[in-house]
């Protein structure tokens, strides 16, 4: 049928993988099996609930073979199998839209990351880390038809008609001279042991054994014999079916490696089993590193769904709610009905149970560990801080609990906080919590109000991840403790002195520089707070902050934040306010502005007409 190149994405992917990744290539074979078992999982599943593949699935089992002589390793599975579209589609492109980005950006060290090739889900391209050839002959369950697809791993594959006599898929690899290593009975063993003992199915490894018969040769010597043997060489259990009392540690992890096609052992994992009016059994791993599509809107979920050990799905975003997508495992339901849809599990009430069960299961350990083993969590919010504040904005119900889980920097510790340590550091008197946020923490920690609010003895939050801005604002209290924004007018008294009386003498000059910037602020307030700084943007109480305006305006909305202004709040004891009582009305005004856009600056925000902010500096140096 003629050569076909692949798609650039798996062009790029394969150089990646032959030219970078040889740090773990043994790696290959936990991939190839992986795929087996998901092709029989899928069979299984579609021979309870399609009618057209009914009775077609009989008993799962991988089978590995290898010839020495012709350097040639084979696995073979009875799964679904693939048709020539579905050969094209799955092993001539990646579906992962973000792949290619993804690849640009990696550096050259993480390039060397075998990890790398589970993370994209194309765990079958690393056949070519060990061969110098691939050739596929696969037949789809319920059609009559077989194809081969064949490639060296360069730019170009084929398809062509072939023969089998039963669905599933056969892969030939010729091993390169890296490969050939691994063509003996003793490594393939190993490996399949070490990667894949609980691979659902079994595995069978197909070897020639010799031995000494009685029998002598006419020199006297013992006669060898060839036995050709055929032997399960994993459990082939699930492993989350079994009483967590019996399972080792080193098994759980070996399990995850596997399962999610990870190379690092994971943070932890929750294994449990729920009893009552719906049963079922989880299995949640925490990876080590966050997915490198977790903040993307494409991502893929990481648990998969089975009733009664048969699997149903891997790809549905309703198992756990979306702040939860870094979460891999398994969850197994006694009660759900085998053909249930990806619609029906959207709307199912046993699906809900454990959905509900499954979160807080998850967030009530997630609590443990930050109260028994604060090392650990740390390690775990460094991961995966920002998808715990997606779910005070989107899962009301276990807001009080994730209000306890999340953590913010600030500007007494080092480190991360929790809301509950500031609360217990809290000055007496205190009567809010303190914070700023949009923008980066060192923009953010160098900002004059934090300094005031430090001489007052009151801690503030920085929060510096991109979506506090809008999730503060809608915690809007811990413990009855209002969270205040002191980037915020509200904020501004917090400070006053109230023994101290305003100098009425100073209103003149800010009611002169109102004047001066009517058209780009506000108003213009007289600041208690600022000492060295002579001038703070600040917005009022209910408009965006100037960081999620820019957000907003790259979203589109920029009509409606242009009439939005900000509030300037002046240190009236800074010299310059003096010149500016002195100057010329021009002069005046041009200081004026100058204030203002350092401000600005000072908020790590580009002033709005840059050109004219560099002809006020020019003008004012050259006087």
């Amino acid at each position: 049928m003629g050569s076909k190149k692949f798609k650039t994405e798996v062009s790029d992917l394969l150089h990646l993988i032959i030219h970078s990744l040889y740090s773990n290539r043994e790696i290959f074979l936990r991939e190839l099996i992986s795929n087996a078992s998901d092709a029989i999982d899928k069979l299984r599943y579609l021979s309870l609930t399609d009618e057209k593949l009914k009775g077609l699935f009989t008993e799962g089992r991988i089978e590995i073979s290898f010839d020495e002589k012709a350097k040639t390793l084979t696995i073979s599975d009875n799964g679904i199998g693939m048709n020539e579209e579905d050969l094209n589609n799955n092993l001539g492109t990646i579906a992962s839209s973000g792949t290619r980005k993804f690849l640009e950006s990696l550096t050259e060290e993480q390039k060397k990351d075998s990890n790398l090739i589970g993370q994209f889900g194309v765990g079958f391209y690393s056949a070519f880390m060990v061969a110098k050839r691939v050739d596929v002959i696969s037949r789809k369950a319920g059609e009559e038809s077989a194809f081969k697809w064949s490639s060296d791993g360069t730019s170009t594959y084929t398809v062509e008609p072939a023969e089998r006599d039963f669905p599933g898929s056969t892969l030939v690899l010729t091993m390169n001279e890296d490969g050939e290593s691994y063509l003996n009975r003793w490594q393939l063993e190993n490996l399949i042991k070490k990667y894949s003992d609980h691979v659902a199915y079994p595995i069978y490894l197909e070897y020639d054994q010799e031995s000494y018969t009685d029998e002598k040769d006419k020199d006297g010597n013992p006669v060898k014999k060839s036995e050709h043997k055929k032997e399960q060489i994993n459990s082939s259990s699930a492993l989350w079916r079994r009483n967590k009392s019996q399972i080792k540690d080193e098994e759980y992890k070996e399990f995850y490696k596997n399962f999610c096609h990870d190379s690092e052992d994971p943070l932890f994992y929750i294994h449990s089993h729920a009893e009552g009016t719906t049963e079922y059994t989880t299995l949640f791993y925490i990876p080590a590193k966050a997915p490198f599509d977790m903040n993307h809107a494409d991502y893929k979920p990481g648990v998969k769904l089975y009733v009664k050990r048969v699997y149903i799905t891997d790809d549905d975003k309703e198992l756990l709610p979306t702040y939860l997508r870094f979460v891999r495992g398994i969850i197994d339901s006694e009660d759900l009905p085998l053909n249930v849809s990806r619609e029906i599990l959207q709307e199912n009430r046993i699906m809900a149970t454990i959905r509900n069960g499954s979160v807080k299961k998850l967030l009530g350990e997630f609590k443990k560990i930050a109260e028994n083993n604060p090392d650990l969590y740390e390690k775990f919010i460094g991961q995966y801080n920002r998808p715990l504040k997606e779910g005070l904005y989107n899962d009301w119900a276990n807001r009080e609990t994730l209000l306890e889980l999340v953590r913010y920097k600030s500007s007494e510790v080092e480190g991360y906080t929790s809301l509950a340590k500031y609360k217990e550091r809290m000055k007496e008197g205190q009567k809010a919590i303190y914070y700023i946020a949009g923008g980066k923490e060192s923009v953010l920690k160098a900002s004059p109000l934090i300094s005031a609010y430090r001489k007052k003895g009151y801690e503030v939050l920085v929060m510096d991840e991109d979506i506090d801005d809008i999730v503060a604002g809608m915690i809007g209290s811990y413990k009855d403790l209002p969270l205040k924004d002191i980037k915020k007018s509200s904020s501004a008294d917090d400070l006053k002195d109230d023994d101290k009386k305003d100098e009425d003498i100073k209103s003149a000059d800010v009611d002169k520089l109102a004047g001066l910037l009517s058209d780009r602020v506000k108003k213009v307030i007289k600041s208690k707070r600022l000492t060295d700084s002579p001038a703070i943007i600040i917005m009022d109480e209910n408009d965006p902050s100037l960081q999620m305006q820019q957000i907003l305006k790259q979203m589109g909305g920029a009509d409606e934040l242009d009439d939005i202004k900000p509030i300037l709040e002046v240190n009236t004891e800074h010299p310059v306010f003096a010149k500016i009582a002195s100057a010329s009305e021009e002069e005046a005004k041009e200081l004026a502005s100058l204030v203002l856009d350092q401000a600005y600056l000072a908020e790590g925000i580009m002033p709005k007409d840059p050109v004219a902010f560099a002809s006020n500096i020019s003008r004012l140096l050259a006087k």
